[in-house]
This record gives C-alpha cells, structure tokens and sequence, in this order.
C-alpha cells in the first residue's frame, strides 16, 4: 500500500509540473519551481528588479513564463570555436593575417 501511495505522489508532481509549463502566467511557487531557484533567491532576484514580474495589486508577484524563459537564456556565452572565429575574422579584417 505504501508503495501505491509513493507512486501516486509521484504521478502527481509529475502532473503539477507539466502545468507549469503550459500555463504562460505563473504564481510566485510555480516560477520557483519552473526556474529551480530558492523562495528567498526569487525574491531578491524581484526586489532588485532582475527579473521581470508583475504585481497586479501591489501584493502578489505574477510572472510570464514566455520572459522566464527568455531571461534564462539571457547573457550567453560564447564557445571556444566561436571565440575563434571572432579572433580571426577581426585579424582579417585589420589586415593583419592574408589569406
């Protein structure tokens, strides 16, 4: 029975974050667990206006799911190869380095 009760359980978390990734405007609990950030973490992220949220009322914090997502993948970071290439085309193009 304890078994059937654990599966249960994990049936329905499963079923919880499956909603959050088809709502587009999630509370305060949801984007922590959407974004996988701490209650504390979140709220400074907020306060500080890193993150864009809404407060409709003043009290409660909402947030657009589609700018979650948007702002995970802000701030990106170049690979090697990338880098590479950058550096070479910008020697090309100062003339340093013919072809």
């Amino acid at each position: 029975m304890d078994e059937i009760l654990e599966r249960l359980k994990i049936i329905e978390q499963h079923v919880l974050d499956r909603n959050i990734i088809v709502k587009n405007v999630l509370s305060f609990n949801e984007a922590c667990k959407f974004l996988e950030l701490s209650q504390s973490h979140l709220y400074k992220l907020t306060s500080t206006g890193t993150i864009p949220h809404y407060k409709p009322n003043g009290k409660k914090i909402y947030f657009n799911r589609v700018e979650l997502e948007q702002w995970l993948l802000s701030n990106r970071v170049d690979s090697q190869d990338e880098i590479e290439q950058q550096a070479a085309d910008y020697l090309i193009k100062k003339g340093a380095v013919r072809l």
